[in-house]
């Protein structure tokens, strides 16, 4: 005969006025989390008590119920109510809905802890489009936070969570997405792109958030971008214009979405600027771009403007501060203790000085009539002027034969040496267009244009080098002297030096003219430029009288303006390429020490896989090249720049000619390739990350997958 199933009767709800609850002592819950017990507080005033209390009534002496109770489950509950009563905002005697529990198989701690443990918390999604649903109802951001007791900006965070594609959130609440990867794909509204991205993540080994960041992100421009900061994001945005903003991760303004208008608004506000630079200065014509290829003043006379001479009020001004900073410059020298309130008032009479000395130029008016500017973006976005340019075109008639000395922009004269970009050479030939890449594992010679790029770089640097070493430009321009002198003619060609003193440009060369070394050359012509007369025949006299030490750096700057190093496919000219080298190692030069590092655009953009992997291989070792020999071309070379970053490895045509010794042991001279271009095998320890768990040659197959995902991260 079949049992009758025992029906469950659930206890009953009764009010029950505050004034007759305690708290019991048996609540398992001790430590403080969550809310606060005001924050609870208020939020009950809001809305009321969602929650009924679980109580027990407190048995008298005779085992008769005595009228109280106490509250094992919902004690922070209690505490809140008790604190409302405590700010009159409720009565005491107040009817509180309780579930009132008599007897029973289970204890009240048991309750207690039932109760806390059984509790699920909200799935952070049902979070999100909670918080979505409450602000198309039409609260505020702030309400919001205000009401759920939270920041402003985590609200913010979360309601753009919840605007995610569906398709991905849906991912994300089955578990085949992680948290973080949905706060990277937040960056922009793009459902379409959103999912595009994805679906190419999802099929790759890396699935990283960088790596999804980076991916929606490859075709904006950074709001720290020149062009951006020179705009300014206000007017980019009040055209239109959208910025993509990360609310979970540091993004440094953001990114723009729209190049095609950010370039239309930098080209407007660069035409405006230039017309009001003309009209306000009156030059016969400014030009203007974001950027002007290395070496666009070539054949244009340069001339310089002279400081505006101090007013009566000014030379007074800084004779009083001149004597007041040396008088107390020289007390301050003889005194045993140091003061801050003297080193204090000498640096506000040092500054008051640089003030009145930074005086602006002024230029002579027939010539700005008849010369021109070029105004430009600076490397952080701040307006580039370059001023005093006469084109051949419209320099003055001169009825006499003779030549003017200065009629020169003191980098060389030579018009068959300026380059146009575009296809043609410094020597404006046709440079060989770079073959198309080959996608296979063999190492196929680096493309002309490549060679004659990165020695472009090199000359550059060697240049500013051997500037900053004038006994060296005394020998370099001694040596092709001596050629000329005592040797047959055209040894002369053996030399690097161009000491006609035409000097090659290399607008060819992008970015060339971003570099530290073509900026302190430009620093230093200017300088000079400004010191010397401006009438061609006071020239010799100014050389006279000039100290020695300055004359040697004056004769350096000239001289290395025209050393040439560059490789071409039509010019190679060994021996003189085998002097610069001479003249690199006599000055103690190297492209690592100046500076120079392989990125994607110098170098691991422009060459074959097999280039890329080479040189991460030389530099990292093979355990790093197999880190990205499954990517494309784009993330390897990006991956790989990171990679080389700090390591000292420089493609061959920058290397240092180490002069060849009899090999031994059948090295074939490896040990002299590895002396100038340190890599793992020159005794350089590996980074960490590519060296964590390689101990084992024993590891096991299984963690290799998740071996490979971290040391990206690391490399990330």
């Amino acid at each position: 005969m079949a049992k009758a199933i025992q029906k469950i009767t659930l206890d009953r709800s009764e009010d029950i006025p505050f004034d007759k609850l305690e708290l019991s002592q048996k609540n398992v819950r001790n430590i403080k989390a969550g809310v606060s017990i005001e924050d609870l507080a208020s939020d009950i005033a809001l809305r009321g008590l969602l929650m009924s209390l679980n109580v027990r009534p407190i048995i008298g002496e005779n085992d008769e119920e005595s009228g109280r109770y106490e509250v094992p489950a919902g004690g922070r509950r209690y505490r809140a109510l008790e604190l409302l009563i405590k700010q009159k905002r409720m009565a005491k005697t107040e009817p509180i809905p309780c579930i009132v529990k008599r007897g029973g198989a289970t204890s009240v701690e048991d309750d207690s802890l039932a109760e806390n443990v059984h509790r699920l918390q909200l799935h952070p999604l049902d979070q999100f489009r909670a918080f979505q649903t409450l602000h198309l109802q039409g609260l505020g951001e702030e309400e919001i936070a205000a009401r759920y007791f939270v920041s402003v900006s985590t609200v913010r965070q979360r309601l753009r969570l919840a605007s995610v594609s569906p398709r991905l959130l849906e991912l994300y609440a089955n578990d085949e997405m992680k948290l973080e990867q949905v706060m990277a794909f937040s960056i922009t509204n793009d459902h379409v792109r959103q999912e595009q991205v994805w679906d190419t993540v999802s099929r790759s080994t890396v699935q990283e958030p960088y790596y999804i960041r980076r991916l929606l992100t490859e075709s904006a421009v950074r709001a720290a971008d020149r062009r951006a900061v020179y705009v300014r994001l206000e007017t980019y945005e009040a055209a239109g214009g959208v910025v993509m903003r990360d609310l979970f991760d540091e993004d440094q303004g953001g990114w723009l979405q729209d190049p095609a208008l950010l370039e239309q608004l930098v080209f407007e506000k660069l035409k405006t600027d230039a017309e009001q630079l003309q009209a306000g200065e009156g030059w016969k014509w400014v030009d203007a771009a974001i950027d002007f290829p290395y070496g666009h003043t070539s054949g244009l006379r340069r001339f310089y403007g002279e400081r505006a001479e101090f007013t009566e009020e000014e030379l007074a001004r800084h004779d009083a501060v001149k004597a007041e900073y040396d008088k107390l410059d020289a007390e301050y020298a003889e005194a045993a203790d140091y003061c801050e309130e003297t080193e204090t008032r000498l640096e506000e009479l040092g500054n008051e000085l640089d003030r009145l000395n930074d005086r602006t130029y002024v230029f002579d008016r027939d010539e700005v009539a008849r010369g021109g500017a070029f105004i430009s973006l600076g490397a952080s976005g701040e307006l580039k002027i370059e001023r005093g340019f006469v084109r051949p075109e419209d320099e003055p008639v001169v009825e006499t034969e003779e030549t003017d000395a200065d009629g020169h922009d003191g980098e060389g004269d030579d018009a068959d040496a300026a380059s146009t970009a575009g296809g043609v050479s410094i020597n404006g030939k046709p440079v060989a267009v770079e073959p198309p890449e080959e996608d296979d594992d063999r190492i196929r010679p680096l493309s002309d244009r490549v060679i004659e790029d990165l020695t472009a770089a090199r000359t550059v640097a060697l240049r500013n080098a051997l500037a900053n070493d004038p006994v060296m430009a005394f020998v370099a321009v001694l040596h092709i002297f001596v050629l000329k002198t005592y040797f047959a003619y055209g040894y002369g060609s053996d030399s690097c030096l161009e000491v006609t003193l035409q000097s090659a440009k290399f607008t060819q060369t992008q970015g060339l003219g971003d570099t530290a070394w073509a900026k302190e050359i430009e620093q230093r012509h200017e300088a000079w430029g400004h010191d010397l007369p401006k009438n061609a025949s006071e020239v010799w006299d100014y050389l006279i009288a000039l100290d020695e030490v300055s004359q040697e750096a004056l004769f350096a700057h000239c001289v290395s303006l025209s050393l040439n190093a560059v490789v071409q496919p039509w010019n190679r000219r060994p021996a003189a390429i085998v002097h610069a080298e001479q003249v690199a190692r006599s000055i103690g030069f190297d492209m690592v020490g100046a500076g120079w590092s392989p990125t994607v655009d110098n170098y691991l953009g422009r060459v074959t896989k097999a280039h890329i992997l080479q040189a991460v291989r030389e530099a990292k070792g093979e355990q790093a090249a197999q880190l990205i020999d499954h990517l494309k071309k784009q993330d390897m070379a990006r991956e790989a720049a990171r990679l080389l970053e700090g390591s000292g490895w420089l493609p061959e045509p920058l290397r240092l000619v180490v002069d060849e010794a009899p090999a031994e042991d059948g090295n074939n001279g490896a040990d002299e390739v590895i002396e100038d271009n340190p890599t793992e095998g020159a005794g350089v320890d590996p980074p960490a990350f590519l060296t964590e768990g390689a101990e084992g040659a024993d590891t096991a197959p299984e963690d290799s997958d998740h071996e490979e995902h971290r040391q990206l991260d690391a490399a990330e």
